[in-house]
């Protein structure tokens, strides 16, 4: 599957469906952002049972300013609408692999729990706790 543009509209829908969202924070004036588009693209291609969703920082400055987005490219990683990743900077291929083996690996149950004692988001699944 490829990537799907989000913006407004459509990104609360879309990242608290079930299943795993990425999204990735870019502009086209950045490079690194540039950079990593075609790893993201490749990942998105690889992975059809997963949602890929794009948000251009440039268009979607209110989003961007509510996402908290203060360097891209950024990175959020969803799944069941529970935000587990989110971190500026590209990814190479290899570690991008990771963080979705690693996304796809845990116990959601355990997640939820752990969501619910705190009273709100997880912290990075990529940090041991």
């Amino acid at each position: 599957m490829a990537t799907i543009e989000l913006g407004a509209a459509n990104f609360g829908d879309t990242v608290v469906k079930e299943g795993i969202t990425i999204v990735d924070f870019w502009a086209e004036w950045c490079g690194p952002c540039r950079q990593f588009a075609p790893v993201f693209e490749e990942a998105s291609n690889k992975r059809p049972e997963i949602t890929f969703g794009k948000v251009d920082t440039e268009a979607e400055k209110q989003l961007a300013g509510e996402a908290g987005i203060s360097s891209i490219p950024t990175l959020m990683v969803f799944r069941d609408g529970i935000l587990l990743y989110n971190r500026a900077g590209a990814l190479p291929a290899a570690a991008l692999e990771e963080l979705i083996t690693a996304v796809e690996g845990l116990d959601m149950d355990e997640i939820r729990k752990e969501v619910e004692a705190q009273g709100g988001e997880i912290g990075d699944v990529s940090e041991p706790n």
